[in-house]
């Protein structure tokens, strides 16, 4: 009888699982890959779109803010492109040395016993680069990235207009679907799900479906923000539950393999 009231007094943890955006949340914007990776889109629709360049840094913009991401905008209004190349030019030119190994943000995520997930708008292989960098690789139990939630992802526009919505052609946060879909693909319960991104519109759409939001980059709260962090490195701080939650008698192994849903 005793030892059956010991577990009536145990809770079950607030979170299940974590979920993490990459660019500039897992580093910092100081970081400069983020303004390399804008004059990289900005190059790639001159040159290989052959759009006028008075028109490509106000269009790049406008496109962000309507599709959720310049290369979503560009497919929804007619530009055929090869997916890979557009990523190989846009991502694979990225000056990935100036990211650097991050031991604390490592070991905060390896002395948390919850599972936790990468959710990313950008493609496998960026991602991998960026956790590799960073030394975070064996941080995560699986990746939700672009060819995830686009696994057809190199069709024409041509293809795809048969009673498709242009925003559709494209799946990415901050729009519902993705997050709908990253849910199925990677079996989150969002009501159990603390999600991490430096996005305010990206948040405000988790909030909509149930997820916890983090802010991160930020020193304050607004609407759809649950918590808000200045740097990722200050989790412990301010999210200090998620290490109250962790049972001493119960040893977790460190993963030694990221599963990549794509």
């Amino acid at each position: 009888m005793e030892h059956e009231d010991s577990y009536k007094g145990v809770s079950e943890p607030k979170y299940d699982c974590l979920l993490f955006d990459v660019d500039d949340t897992l580093y910092p914007l100081s970081s400069g890959i983020s303004a390399q990776c804008t004059k990289n889109i900005i190059d790639y629709m001159i040159e290989k779109l052959g759009i006028d360049e008075t028109k490509v840094p106000e269009m790049c913009i406008r496109l962000y803010k309507e599709y959720g991401t310049t290369m979503a905008g560009l497919r929804a209004i007619g530009y055929d492109f090869d997916y890979d190349d557009y990523h190989s030019f846009v991502h694979g030119r990225l000056p990935y040395e100036l990211l650097k190994h991050d031991h604390v943000l490592r070991n905060l995520l390896h002395s948390l016993p919850v599972r936790k997930v990468i959710f990313s708008n950008a493609n496998e292989a960026h991602v991998a680069k960026v956790l590799s960098r960073l030394g975070l690789e064996d941080c995560f139990d699986d990746i939700v990235c672009f060819e995830t939630v686009n696994p057809t992802n190199n069709g024409s526009v041509q293809d795809n207009n048969n009673g498709v919505s242009p925003r559709s052609l494209i799946v990415c946060k901050p729009f519902e679907e993705a997050y709908e879909q990253a849910f199925k693909i990677a079996n989150i319960n969002p009501q159990k799900t603390l999600f991490f991104d430096d996005s305010v519109r990206n948040l405000q759409t988790a909030k909509l479906t149930g997820l916890h939001t983090v802010w991160v980059g930020a020193s304050h709260r607004t609407e759809g923000i649950d918590y808000a962090l200045e740097s990722i490195h200050n989790m412990k701080e301010a999210l200090p539950e998620l290490w109250e939650d962790v049972k001493p008698d119960i040893r977790y192994s460190e993963k030694t393999a990221i599963e990549v849903r794509a």
